[in-house]
């Protein structure tokens, strides 16, 4: 058996029952540990934390062994039961449906525990779910990479009067170009995009636009920490959220469409007071 556990965004504590029984039952547990973090993750001991309150060693899944080394988790849950640990839900990612894929063609049973994710916890802003556009991702620029092609979607979005959830990069255990070239991997440090950093993107792409999709009095919504007992959530316009320091990672933000008079008097609450 495979299990798939959401965390859910806050601490350990935000397992359901149901996903802790489950964890309880496995003999291998493992802990995917790059699309996403919970907030106390980002301290020494919050792996200490998930392991006694789940009374079992937890093993780190980085990038390299999920896409790359996959088939050893799933030989383990041929024989005896597994679970795999995600923080949010097991389906905010598309590398957890691979994992689904190859368990059932492998003829190993699966089993999906679900939790909160960004994707609904936004809705504190006020904002209604169902007005939501596509959700898109915002990458890094380099000095020869700055792709734009999100910049279509919030297009269409905002044509439509649609909100906008922008996700932002998340760079861990990256290799070094420099370690690539020498076939010997070495890794950056780990790097979390800030909303003041997405924004400032976000407007050098716009820049180029005959039609510009935004602009730095677009109101937007950031949030920081979401799901945590420290979150943050600000609303205001590009210009005003780039000024506010939202403090540690992870970052999020929302370019809003058309407003309900409903959505209005909720953000009201959170608005910019610069």
């Amino acid at each position: 058996m495979l299990y798939i556990i959401g965390l859910g965004l806050g601490n350990e504590k935000d397992i359901t029952l149901r996903g802790l029984e489950a964890v309880k039952s496995c003999e291998k547990v493992y802990m995917e540990a790059y699309t996403s973090l919970l907030s106390f993750g980002l301290e020494s001991h919050g792996l200490s934390n998930l392991e006694k309150l789940y009374g079992k060693t937890i093993t780190l899944a980085d990038r390299e062994m999920v896409e790359e080394k996959a088939h050893h988790i799933l030989e383990e849950a041929l024989h005896s039961h597994v679970a795999f640990l995600v923080v949010g839900d097991p389906f905010g990612a598309t590398t957890h449906t691979d994992l689904v894929v190859r368990a059932k063609k492998m003829g190993i049973h699966v089993q999906i525990v679900h939790n909160a994710s960004v994707m609904n916890a936004i809705g504190i802003c006020g904002l209604q779910l169902y007005r939501y556009g596509e959700t898109v991702s915002i990458p890094f620029f380099t000095d020869s990479w700055r792709p734009d092609s999100f910049y279509e979607k919030i297009h269409s979005n905002r044509t439509m009067g649609l909100h906008t959830l922008c996700l932002l990069d998340i760079r861990v255990k990256e290799p070094t170009l420099e370690s690539l070239a020498r076939g010997r991997k070495t890794y950056e440090p780990p790097k979390y995009m800030t909303i003041n950093t997405a924004i400032e993107q976000l407007l050098e792409v716009v820049q180029s636009r005959q039609q510009p999709a935004y602009t730095e009095d677009t109101q937007c919504v950031g949030f920081a920490r979401l799901g945590s007992e420290d979150q943050m959530i600000v609303a205001g316009t590009m210009k005003q959220l780039q000024r506010v320091d939202f403090g540690a990672p992870l970052h999020c933000l929302v370019i809003t469409g058309n407003t309900h008079p409903l959505e209005e008097e909720m953000l009201e609450f959170y608005r910019c007071s610069t």
